[in-house]
Protein backbone atom coordinates (compact mmCIF):
# COMPACT_ATOMS: atom_id res chain seq x y z
CA UNK A 1 0.00 0.00 0.00
CA UNK A 2 2.56 2.74 1.11
CA UNK A 3 4.88 1.62 -1.78
CA UNK A 4 2.04 1.63 -4.79
CA UNK A 5 0.73 5.34 -2.90
CA UNK A 6 4.47 7.08 -2.83
CA UNK A 7 5.63 6.23 -5.64
CA UNK A 8 2.52 8.31 -7.30
CA UNK A 9 4.08 11.24 -5.72
CA UNK A 10 7.96 10.68 -7.15
CA UNK A 11 6.82 11.87 -11.03
CA UNK A 12 6.93 15.39 -9.47
CA UNK A 13 9.14 15.43 -6.31
CA UNK A 14 13.14 15.94 -6.64
CA UNK A 15 15.08 12.79 -6.61
CA UNK A 16 17.29 14.54 -4.38
CA UNK A 17 14.71 15.16 -1.94
CA UNK A 18 12.95 12.16 -1.45
CA UNK A 19 13.09 8.42 -0.91
CA UNK A 20 10.60 5.75 0.14
CA UNK A 21 11.69 6.26 3.76
CA UNK A 22 11.28 10.19 3.76
CA UNK A 23 8.04 10.56 1.97
CA UNK A 24 4.46 10.96 4.04
CA UNK A 25 3.21 7.98 5.76
CA UNK A 26 -0.12 6.76 4.28
CA UNK A 27 -2.91 5.99 6.14
CA UNK A 28 -1.94 1.71 6.36
CA UNK A 29 1.25 2.39 8.03
CA UNK A 30 -0.55 4.74 10.67
CA UNK A 31 -0.21 1.94 13.36
CA UNK A 32 0.74 3.43 16.79
CA UNK A 33 -1.88 4.16 19.08
CA UNK A 34 -1.25 5.87 22.42
CA UNK A 35 0.07 2.41 24.12
CA UNK A 36 2.58 2.16 21.27
CA UNK A 37 3.91 5.72 22.25
CA UNK A 38 3.93 5.23 26.21
CA UNK A 39 5.44 1.90 25.96
CA UNK A 40 8.27 4.01 23.84
CA UNK A 41 8.80 6.38 26.71
CA UNK A 42 8.90 3.79 29.53
CA UNK A 43 11.27 1.50 27.50
CA UNK A 44 13.32 4.41 26.72
CA UNK A 45 12.95 5.81 30.33
CA UNK A 46 14.28 3.17 31.52
CA UNK A 47 17.96 3.50 30.86
CA UNK A 48 21.42 3.72 32.45
CA UNK A 49 21.66 7.51 31.32
CA UNK A 50 18.53 8.11 32.46
CA UNK A 51 19.53 6.55 35.79
CA UNK A 52 22.79 8.63 35.83
CA UNK A 53 20.48 12.03 35.74
CA UNK A 54 19.08 12.27 39.11
CA UNK A 55 21.52 9.87 40.67
CA UNK A 56 24.26 12.06 39.65
CA UNK A 57 22.47 15.25 41.10
CA UNK A 58 22.73 13.53 44.48
CA UNK A 59 26.15 12.99 43.66
CA UNK A 60 26.72 16.75 43.22
CA UNK A 61 25.18 17.60 46.66
CA UNK A 62 21.41 17.81 46.41
CA UNK A 63 19.28 15.06 48.61
CA UNK A 64 16.40 13.05 46.95
CA UNK A 65 13.65 14.90 46.88
CA UNK A 66 15.48 18.01 45.35
CA UNK A 67 16.79 15.74 42.64
CA UNK A 68 13.49 14.35 41.97
CA UNK A 69 12.22 17.76 41.55
CA UNK A 70 14.83 18.88 39.82
CA UNK A 71 14.24 15.83 37.11
CA UNK A 72 10.27 15.91 37.59
CA UNK A 73 10.26 19.92 36.22
CA UNK A 74 12.80 19.40 33.48
CA UNK A 75 10.55 16.31 32.02
CA UNK A 76 7.15 18.65 32.50
CA UNK A 77 8.74 21.32 30.45
CA UNK A 78 10.08 19.32 27.93
CA UNK A 79 7.09 17.28 26.91
CA UNK A 80 5.66 20.53 26.14
CA UNK A 81 7.79 20.87 22.94
CA UNK A 82 7.63 17.47 22.66
CA UNK A 83 4.02 16.64 21.82
CA UNK A 84 4.18 20.34 19.98
CA UNK A 85 6.49 19.48 17.47
CA UNK A 86 4.78 16.13 17.41
CA UNK A 87 2.18 17.73 16.22
CA UNK A 88 3.33 18.33 12.87
CA UNK A 89 4.47 14.86 12.40
CA UNK A 90 0.87 13.38 12.83
CA UNK A 91 -0.68 15.63 10.48
CA UNK A 92 1.32 15.73 7.73
CA UNK A 93 3.34 12.19 8.31
CA UNK A 94 6.47 13.48 7.36
CA UNK A 95 10.14 13.00 9.57
CA UNK A 96 12.37 15.90 11.23
CA UNK A 97 14.61 16.27 8.52
CA UNK A 98 11.45 17.02 6.27
CA UNK A 99 9.63 19.30 8.48
CA UNK A 100 12.80 21.12 8.97
CA UNK A 101 12.67 21.86 5.37
CA UNK A 102 9.71 24.81 6.20
CA UNK A 103 12.11 26.45 8.07
CA UNK A 104 15.17 25.98 6.85
CA UNK A 105 14.65 25.36 3.47
CA UNK A 106 15.05 22.15 0.70
CA UNK A 107 18.91 22.23 1.11
CA UNK A 108 19.37 24.68 4.32
CA UNK A 109 17.33 21.84 6.30
CA UNK A 110 20.25 19.11 6.02
CA UNK A 111 22.46 21.40 8.10
CA UNK A 112 19.93 20.76 11.43
CA UNK A 113 19.46 17.35 10.63
CA UNK A 114 23.08 16.70 10.60
CA UNK A 115 23.45 18.34 13.52
CA UNK A 116 20.70 16.42 15.01
CA UNK A 117 21.89 13.12 14.10
CA UNK A 118 25.62 14.02 14.77
CA UNK A 119 24.26 14.32 19.10
CA UNK A 120 22.48 11.06 18.52
CA UNK A 121 25.42 9.45 16.93
CA UNK A 122 27.02 10.58 20.44
CA UNK A 123 24.46 9.09 22.53
CA UNK A 124 24.66 6.01 20.34
CA UNK A 125 28.59 5.61 21.46
CA UNK A 126 27.28 6.38 25.40
CA UNK A 127 24.50 3.59 25.10
CA UNK A 128 26.85 1.34 23.68
CA UNK A 129 29.47 1.71 26.09
CA UNK A 130 26.92 1.21 28.83
CA UNK A 131 25.45 -1.74 27.30
CA UNK A 132 28.72 -3.31 26.79
CA UNK A 133 29.99 -2.38 30.28
CA UNK A 134 26.95 -4.35 31.44
CA UNK A 135 28.16 -7.50 29.16
CA UNK A 136 32.13 -7.05 30.22
CA UNK A 137 30.19 -7.26 34.33
CA UNK A 138 28.52 -10.47 33.44
CA UNK A 139 31.80 -12.23 32.23
CA UNK A 140 33.76 -11.29 34.87
CA UNK A 141 31.13 -12.34 37.27
CA UNK A 142 31.07 -15.71 35.38
CA UNK A 143 34.63 -16.14 34.88
CA UNK A 144 36.05 -14.51 38.32
CA UNK A 145 37.78 -11.42 36.81
CA UNK A 146 40.10 -14.37 34.86
CA UNK A 147 39.91 -12.25 31.62
CA UNK A 148 40.58 -8.77 32.74
CA UNK A 149 43.45 -6.81 31.16
CA UNK A 150 46.11 -4.08 30.82
CA UNK A 151 44.45 -1.01 29.21
CA UNK A 152 45.03 -0.77 25.71
CA UNK A 153 47.69 1.66 23.96
CA UNK A 154 45.40 4.81 23.18
CA UNK A 155 42.28 3.19 23.82
CA UNK A 156 42.56 3.66 28.00
CA UNK A 157 40.31 0.43 28.15
CA UNK A 158 41.71 -3.10 28.20
CA UNK A 159 40.62 -5.88 25.41
CA UNK A 160 37.56 -7.45 26.98
CA UNK A 161 36.26 -3.73 27.44
CA UNK A 162 36.78 -3.24 24.07
CA UNK A 163 35.16 -6.71 22.53
CA UNK A 164 32.03 -5.85 25.38
CA UNK A 165 31.29 -2.93 23.43
CA UNK A 166 31.89 -3.94 19.77
CA UNK A 167 29.46 -7.10 20.63
CA UNK A 168 26.83 -5.01 22.32
CA UNK A 169 26.99 -2.16 19.24
CA UNK A 170 26.39 -5.16 16.54
CA UNK A 171 23.01 -6.07 18.33
CA UNK A 172 21.88 -2.57 17.06
CA UNK A 173 22.72 -4.12 13.15
CA UNK A 174 19.65 -6.36 13.37
CA UNK A 175 17.30 -3.97 14.33
CA UNK A 176 18.49 -1.83 11.74
CA UNK A 177 17.87 -3.88 8.95
CA UNK A 178 14.37 -4.68 10.01
CA UNK A 179 13.46 -1.52 10.58
CA UNK A 180 10.95 0.60 12.65
CA UNK A 181 8.32 -1.79 13.10
CA UNK A 182 11.00 -4.02 14.72
CA UNK A 183 11.84 -0.99 17.44
CA UNK A 184 8.03 -0.26 17.71
CA UNK A 185 7.59 -4.49 18.72
CA UNK A 186 10.60 -4.49 21.07
CA UNK A 187 9.57 -1.24 23.16
CA UNK A 188 6.54 -2.66 23.23
CA UNK A 189 7.44 -5.84 24.79
CA UNK A 190 10.24 -4.77 26.63
CA UNK A 191 8.00 -1.70 28.63
CA UNK A 192 6.23 -3.62 31.51
CA UNK A 193 9.28 -5.55 32.15
CA UNK A 194 11.42 -2.69 32.88
CA UNK A 195 9.37 -1.21 34.95
CA UNK A 196 8.77 -4.26 37.21
CA UNK A 197 13.09 -4.96 36.88
CA UNK A 198 13.34 -1.11 38.65
CA UNK A 199 10.90 -1.84 41.50
CA UNK A 200 12.87 -4.87 42.49
CA UNK A 201 16.11 -2.73 42.01
CA UNK A 202 14.45 -0.72 44.11
CA UNK A 203 13.21 -3.60 46.58
CA UNK A 204 16.68 -4.56 46.95
CA UNK A 205 17.72 -1.20 48.11
CA UNK A 206 15.21 -0.99 51.00
CA UNK A 207 15.86 -4.25 52.20
CA UNK A 208 19.80 -3.81 52.54
CA UNK A 209 19.99 -0.33 54.18
CA UNK A 210 17.07 -0.96 56.25
CA UNK A 211 14.15 0.84 55.00
CA UNK A 212 13.46 4.05 53.68
CA UNK A 213 13.98 6.07 56.72
CA UNK A 214 17.93 5.06 56.14
CA UNK A 215 18.40 5.28 52.57
CA UNK A 216 16.76 8.39 52.58
CA UNK A 217 18.48 10.26 55.07
CA UNK A 218 21.57 11.66 53.24
CA UNK A 219 21.47 15.55 53.69
CA UNK A 220 21.90 18.05 51.17
CA UNK A 221 25.25 19.48 50.82
CA UNK A 222 24.03 22.74 50.19
CA UNK A 223 22.36 23.32 54.02
CA UNK A 224 23.99 25.39 56.62
CA UNK A 225 27.36 24.88 57.25
CA UNK A 226 27.39 22.15 54.60
CA UNK A 227 30.30 21.31 52.13
CA UNK A 228 28.43 23.69 49.41
CA UNK A 229 26.64 26.23 51.25
CA UNK A 230 24.88 28.90 49.39
CA UNK A 231 25.32 26.80 46.11
CA UNK A 232 22.03 25.19 45.12
CA UNK A 233 20.59 27.76 42.76
CA UNK A 234 23.13 27.56 40.38
CA UNK A 235 23.39 23.58 40.20
CA UNK A 236 19.66 23.62 40.20
CA UNK A 237 19.48 25.85 37.07
CA UNK A 238 22.14 23.61 35.11
CA UNK A 239 20.25 20.33 36.67
CA UNK A 240 16.71 21.51 35.09
CA UNK A 241 18.69 22.47 31.65
CA UNK A 242 20.49 19.12 32.02
CA UNK A 243 16.96 17.21 32.24
CA UNK A 244 15.58 19.38 29.69
CA UNK A 245 18.36 18.80 27.60
CA UNK A 246 18.43 14.82 28.05
CA UNK A 247 15.29 14.45 25.95
CA UNK A 248 15.59 17.67 24.04
CA UNK A 249 17.24 15.16 21.11
CA UNK A 250 14.09 13.64 20.73
CA UNK A 251 12.06 16.68 21.40
CA UNK A 252 13.30 17.92 17.75
CA UNK A 253 12.67 14.15 15.76
CA UNK A 254 10.12 13.10 17.88
CA UNK A 255 7.99 13.35 14.21
CA UNK A 256 10.17 10.45 13.02
CA UNK A 257 7.61 8.38 15.53
CA UNK A 258 4.39 10.68 15.63
CA UNK A 259 4.13 10.13 11.68
CA UNK A 260 3.41 6.88 12.05
CA UNK A 261 0.58 8.18 14.99
CA UNK A 262 -3.29 6.54 14.04
CA UNK A 263 -4.53 10.19 15.68
CA UNK A 264 -3.40 13.45 17.16
CA UNK A 265 -4.70 11.99 20.27
CA UNK A 266 -3.12 9.12 20.03
CA UNK A 267 0.16 11.20 20.48
CA UNK A 268 -0.43 13.43 22.74
CA UNK A 269 -1.66 10.98 25.27
CA UNK A 270 1.03 8.21 24.55
CA UNK A 271 3.46 11.01 25.37
CA UNK A 272 2.10 12.39 28.21
CA UNK A 273 1.69 9.00 30.12
CA UNK A 274 4.88 7.60 29.10
CA UNK A 275 7.13 10.57 29.41
CA UNK A 276 6.65 12.25 32.90
CA UNK A 277 5.20 9.56 35.25
CA UNK A 278 8.23 7.05 34.19
CA UNK A 279 11.05 9.64 34.42
CA UNK A 280 9.51 10.45 37.97
CA UNK A 281 9.41 6.75 39.35
CA UNK A 282 12.84 5.84 37.67
CA UNK A 283 14.10 9.44 39.19
CA UNK A 284 12.95 7.84 42.10
CA UNK A 285 14.36 5.11 42.21
CA UNK A 286 17.69 6.29 41.15
CA UNK A 287 18.58 8.78 43.99
CA UNK A 288 16.57 6.07 46.52
CA UNK A 289 19.33 3.61 45.70
CA UNK A 290 21.93 5.93 45.19
CA UNK A 291 21.12 7.07 49.13
CA UNK A 292 20.69 3.24 49.62
CA UNK A 293 24.61 2.92 48.69
CA UNK A 294 25.88 5.48 51.06
CA UNK A 295 24.48 3.62 54.06
CA UNK A 296 25.19 -0.16 52.30
CA UNK A 297 28.64 0.99 50.18
CA UNK A 298 29.87 3.55 52.79
CA UNK A 299 29.56 5.55 49.67
CA UNK A 300 27.31 7.38 46.77
CA UNK A 301 27.00 5.19 43.51
CA UNK A 302 25.66 7.13 40.69
CA UNK A 303 26.90 4.65 37.89
CA UNK A 304 24.31 1.50 38.37
CA UNK A 305 26.62 -1.17 36.11
CA UNK A 306 29.40 -0.30 39.36
CA UNK A 307 26.74 -0.90 42.26
CA UNK A 308 25.13 -4.11 40.46
CA UNK A 309 29.48 -5.10 40.43
CA UNK A 310 29.09 -4.57 44.01
CA UNK A 311 26.07 -7.17 44.58
CA UNK A 312 27.85 -10.39 44.04
CA UNK A 313 26.16 -13.97 43.13
CA UNK A 314 24.42 -14.48 40.56
CA UNK A 315 21.94 -11.32 40.64
CA UNK A 316 25.19 -9.67 39.15
CA UNK A 317 24.15 -11.63 35.72
CA UNK A 318 20.71 -11.01 36.15
CA UNK A 319 21.36 -6.92 36.67
CA UNK A 320 23.10 -7.25 34.13
CA UNK A 321 21.09 -8.20 31.62
CA UNK A 322 17.98 -6.18 32.56
CA UNK A 323 20.78 -3.01 31.85
CA UNK A 324 21.08 -4.40 28.48
CA UNK A 325 17.90 -4.77 27.48
CA UNK A 326 17.06 -1.55 28.78
CA UNK A 327 19.60 0.28 27.16
CA UNK A 328 18.74 -1.43 23.47
CA UNK A 329 15.69 -0.43 24.15
CA UNK A 330 16.47 3.15 24.78
CA UNK A 331 18.81 3.23 22.09
CA UNK A 332 17.55 1.92 19.16
CA UNK A 333 14.26 4.16 19.27
CA UNK A 334 16.29 7.33 20.62
CA UNK A 335 19.72 7.37 19.05
CA UNK A 336 19.51 5.54 15.74
CA UNK A 337 16.03 6.26 13.95
CA UNK A 338 17.41 10.25 14.27
CA UNK A 339 20.55 9.95 12.43
CA UNK A 340 19.57 7.18 10.53
CA UNK A 341 16.80 9.80 8.51
CA UNK A 342 19.02 12.80 8.52
CA UNK A 343 21.95 11.02 6.78
CA UNK A 344 19.01 9.39 4.14
CA UNK A 345 18.41 13.24 3.64
CA UNK A 346 21.59 14.37 2.40
CA UNK A 347 21.17 12.23 -0.39
CA UNK A 348 18.19 10.11 -0.65
CA UNK A 349 19.02 8.90 -3.64
CA UNK A 350 21.81 6.62 -2.45
CA UNK A 351 21.40 6.79 1.60
CA UNK A 352 18.07 4.89 2.54
CA UNK A 353 16.66 4.28 6.10
CA UNK A 354 18.43 1.58 6.92
CA UNK A 355 22.22 3.10 5.16
CA UNK A 356 21.52 6.01 7.30
CA UNK A 357 21.19 3.86 10.60
CA UNK A 358 24.70 1.66 9.30
CA UNK A 359 26.82 5.09 8.82
CA UNK A 360 25.24 6.29 12.65
CA UNK A 361 26.17 3.10 13.93
CA UNK A 362 29.79 3.40 12.64
CA UNK A 363 30.26 6.87 14.33
CA UNK A 364 28.79 5.85 17.53
CA UNK A 365 31.52 3.01 16.88
CA UNK A 366 34.77 5.30 15.94
CA UNK A 367 34.15 7.76 19.14
CA UNK A 368 35.44 7.35 22.68
CA UNK A 369 32.15 7.59 24.68
CA UNK A 370 33.44 6.62 27.78
CA UNK A 371 35.62 9.57 28.18
CA UNK A 372 32.21 11.41 28.59
CA UNK A 373 30.98 9.48 31.56
CA UNK A 374 34.38 9.54 33.57
CA UNK A 375 32.52 12.30 35.86
CA UNK A 376 28.92 13.43 37.23
CA UNK A 377 30.07 17.31 36.23
CA UNK A 378 31.33 16.10 33.07
CA UNK A 379 28.61 14.06 31.75
CA UNK A 380 25.49 17.11 33.06
CA UNK A 381 26.91 20.04 32.75
CA UNK A 382 29.81 19.67 29.43
CA UNK A 383 27.58 16.96 27.47
CA UNK A 384 23.92 17.37 28.22
CA UNK A 385 24.01 20.74 28.56
CA UNK A 386 26.43 21.80 26.02
CA UNK A 387 24.33 19.87 23.13
CA UNK A 388 21.57 22.13 24.23
CA UNK A 389 22.79 25.49 23.37
CA UNK A 390 22.43 23.57 19.63
CA UNK A 391 19.38 22.15 19.91
CA UNK A 392 17.40 24.87 22.42
CA UNK A 393 17.34 27.31 18.84
CA UNK A 394 16.72 24.60 16.02
CA UNK A 395 13.13 23.68 18.31
CA UNK A 396 12.67 27.38 18.96
CA UNK A 397 12.61 27.68 14.73
CA UNK A 398 10.36 24.76 14.07
CA UNK A 399 7.82 25.86 16.83
CA UNK A 400 7.65 29.60 15.56
CA UNK A 401 7.77 28.70 12.00
CA UNK A 402 5.05 25.65 12.21
CA UNK A 403 2.78 27.56 14.59
CA UNK A 404 3.19 31.46 14.32
CA UNK A 405 4.16 31.80 11.05
CA UNK A 406 2.45 29.21 9.34
CA UNK A 407 -0.29 28.31 11.68
CA UNK A 408 0.26 24.44 11.45
CA UNK A 409 -0.47 24.86 7.82
CA UNK A 410 2.49 22.97 5.64
CA UNK A 411 2.35 22.29 1.49
CA UNK A 412 3.31 18.83 1.71
CA UNK A 413 4.42 18.35 -2.37
CA UNK A 414 6.22 21.64 -2.11
CA UNK A 415 8.84 20.51 1.05
CA UNK A 416 9.59 17.64 -1.81
CA UNK A 417 10.72 20.00 -4.03
CA UNK A 418 13.06 23.04 -5.27
CA UNK A 419 11.06 25.07 -6.72
CA UNK A 420 7.99 24.97 -4.60
CA UNK A 421 7.26 27.62 -1.69
CA UNK A 422 10.50 25.87 0.69
CA UNK A 423 12.87 26.20 -1.97
CA UNK A 424 13.33 30.01 -2.16
CA UNK A 425 16.76 31.57 -2.27
CA UNK A 426 18.07 28.74 -4.09
CA UNK A 427 16.97 26.18 -1.30
CA UNK A 428 18.38 28.23 1.36
CA UNK A 429 15.66 29.85 4.11
CA UNK A 430 18.41 32.43 5.35
CA UNK A 431 15.90 33.51 8.21
CA UNK A 432 16.38 29.59 9.47
CA UNK A 433 19.59 29.91 9.12
CA UNK A 434 20.23 33.14 10.65
CA UNK A 435 18.02 32.66 13.46
CA UNK A 436 19.79 29.12 14.21
CA UNK A 437 23.51 30.83 14.52
CA UNK A 438 22.51 33.90 16.39
CA UNK A 439 20.79 31.90 19.16
CA UNK A 440 23.82 29.16 19.55
CA UNK A 441 26.19 32.72 20.39
CA UNK A 442 25.19 33.43 23.69
CA UNK A 443 26.14 30.14 25.24
CA UNK A 444 29.20 29.64 23.37
CA UNK A 445 31.63 31.31 25.68
CA UNK A 446 29.71 29.51 28.81
CA UNK A 447 30.23 26.29 27.16
CA UNK A 448 33.83 26.91 26.58
CA UNK A 449 34.47 27.47 29.91
CA UNK A 450 32.26 24.39 31.37
CA UNK A 451 35.01 22.41 28.85
CA UNK A 452 37.67 23.67 30.19
CA UNK A 453 38.59 25.38 26.91
CA UNK A 454 38.76 29.03 27.99
CA UNK A 455 40.05 29.53 31.41
CA UNK A 456 37.57 32.05 32.22
CA UNK A 457 35.13 34.27 30.67
CA UNK A 458 33.00 36.90 32.26
CA UNK A 459 30.32 35.65 34.92
CA UNK A 460 27.70 36.90 32.71
CA UNK A 461 28.39 34.02 30.21
CA UNK A 462 28.55 31.18 32.67
CA UNK A 463 25.41 32.21 33.82
CA UNK A 464 24.05 32.30 30.30
CA UNK A 465 25.09 28.61 29.83
CA UNK A 466 23.19 27.27 32.51
CA UNK A 467 19.65 28.69 30.83
CA UNK A 468 21.59 27.03 27.19
CA UNK A 469 18.18 25.02 26.00
CA UNK A 470 16.06 27.99 27.01
CA UNK A 471 18.46 30.79 26.37
CA UNK A 472 18.86 29.37 22.59
CA UNK A 473 15.00 28.38 22.19
CA UNK A 474 13.18 31.45 23.14
CA UNK A 475 16.16 33.95 21.23
CA UNK A 476 16.28 32.10 18.19
CA UNK A 477 12.36 31.67 17.59
CA UNK A 478 12.52 35.86 18.02
CA UNK A 479 14.90 36.44 15.81
CA UNK A 480 13.39 33.85 12.87
CA UNK A 481 10.24 35.59 13.30
CA UNK A 482 12.00 38.85 13.09
CA UNK A 483 14.58 37.56 9.67
CA UNK A 484 11.28 36.50 8.39
CA UNK A 485 9.70 39.40 8.35
CA UNK A 486 12.26 41.33 7.03
CA UNK A 487 13.91 38.81 4.65
CA UNK A 488 10.96 37.27 2.76
CA UNK A 489 7.76 39.47 3.60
Amino acid sequence: MQQQDNNQYNTHYDADLWNQDLAPTTSASRTWNWLHFASLWVAMVVCVPAYMLASGLVSEGMNWWQAVITVMLGNVIVLVPMVLVGHAGAKYGVPFPVLLRSAFGTKGARIPAVARGLVACGWFGIQSWMGGSALYVIINSLTADALVGSPLPFFGINLLQLCCFVIFWAMHLYFIKQGTESIRWLESFAAPFLIAMGLALLYWAYSKAGGFGQMLSVPSKFGAGAEKEGQFVPVFIAGVTAMVSFWATMALNIPDFTRFAKSQKDQIVGQAVGLPIPMALFAFIGVAVTSASVVIYGEPIWDPIVLAGKMGGMGVVFAMAVLVLATLTTNLAANLVAPAYGFSNLSPKIINFKLGGYIAAGIGLAIFPWKLLETAGGYLFVWLVGYSALLGPIAGILLADYFLLRKCQLNVSDLFSHKGEYGASNGWNWAGLGALTLGILPNLPGFLHAAGILDSVMPIFDVIYGYAWFVGLFLAAALYLLLSKLLYR
